[in-house]
């Protein structure tokens, strides 16, 4: 069965290959450099691992509140800092702003028990960690996709410890929740069977991103050629390519709950979903809030993230709409100059 899950993208992989020799973009130059903002590892708590990033020489400091990024569960962390010119993480360090980072880490075989309680209780002790740290009373908090949904589950749980709220492509409401709500319905996609045999591997996940989108890797294949000649187009395209492959396991019991309470049971807006036996309300959420959503997400569509702000006790909520997908919104040629603008505005104004 495995074979079968990884034959397209190994077919698709070796065309991609075939491309980049022959048009020498695999030669031309050295890789970009990934992850490049310069960061401390504050901690670390087995395969997590908490960053503080150092802003550039001469910047000041904009504000005493911290940033706090939570990144998905199932990709690497550094699609927020994926290169220079193309990180969430450089411009706000850049804008002054103490920025730090939940790195979840790579599950091992044993993390199949971590459960979807364990993930919340791992980022309530990063939030407090960055609290003791900088000696703030309140951190922003800032969840990308899978990241956005734990960030606002833990803004519920613990509203005093937030500042503001930034949901970024993250899914609240599973109803509208699109093709990947469709594929995981209860009545044939049996969320037990898959946990029970351990971590779900990164190509059983992948085939159904694959789905959303089955011409995605022959039509990278087909455009490497246009790359001639371009070195910011090439660097853009390896640095992607090579966080996109780039994938990690989903802890089993943590990715049963995920699936069954969240995205079968939409548990999180009926006000049903339960942490240690207190509901996550969303209503509880008294801080500022803002829903970054991009206009061809397909893994996220808009309307699943801007549910938050129907659900959220502040008044003061704000939506902003990005172009691209639900990956080019945040490392696209248009982010830099459209999208860390605007999320810099927004807190600066309620830092």
């Amino acid at each position: 069965m495995q074979h079968l899950l990884d034959w397209p993208r190994t077919v698709t992989r070796a065309w991609t290959d075939a491309a980049a020799a022959l048009t020498g973009i695999d030669q031309a130059h050295p890789a970009p450099r990934l992850a490049p903002t310069p960061r401390a590892t504050v901690s670390r708590e087995g395969t997590a691992s908490l960053y503080r990033f150092v802003r550039p020489e001469g910047v000041p400091s904009a504000s005493a509140v911290p940033v706090l990024l939570v990144p998905s569960l199932i990709n690497r962390w550094y699609v927020l800092d994926l290169r220079a010119g193309a990180s969430v993480v450089e411009a706000l360090a850049a804008a002054g702003l103490d920025t730090w980072l939940l790195d979840w880490g790579i599950p091992e075989d044993e993390d199949r028990h971590r459960s979807w309680t364990d993930v919340l209780d791992r980022l309530r002790r990063a939030v407090r960690r960055v609290k003791r740290e900088t000696g703030a009373a309140r951190v922003a908090l800032m969840g990308y996709c899978m990241g956005g949904t734990l960030a606002s589950i833990h803004a519920a749980l613990f509203p005093g410890d937030i500042a503001a709220l930034i949901d970024l492509a993250g899914p609240i409401d599973f109803a509208k929740g699109g093709m990947l709500a469709r594929m995981v319905d209860p009545r044939w996609f049996d969320a037990d069977a898959i946990a029970d045999a351990g971590n779900v591997a990164p190509t059983q996940m992948q085939a159904g991103f694959v789905a959303l989108r089955p011409t995605l890797e022959a039509a990278k294949w087909v455009g490497q050629p246009d790359l001639i000649g371009d070195r910011a187009a090439q660097d853009a395209f390896r640095a992607l390519d090579t966080w996109a492959s780039d994938n990690i396991p989903f802890p089993g019991d943590a990715y049963r709950t995920y699936i069954r309470e969240l995205y079968q049971g939409n548990a999180l807006v009926r006000r049903a979903h339960r942490v240690r036996d207190r509901v996550a309300d969303l209503s509880q959420i008294k801080a500022p809030t803002l829903a970054i959503v991009a206009s061809r997400d397909q893994i996220c569509p808009a309307p699943a993230a801007c549910a938050l702000l129907d659900h959220v006790g502040t008044k003061d909520v704000e939506t902003l709409r990005v172009p691209g997908g639900h990956v080019g919104a945040v490392v696209g040629g248009r982010a830099a100059r459209e999208m860390y603008p605007a999320l810099i505005a927004w807190l600066r104004a309620r830092l």
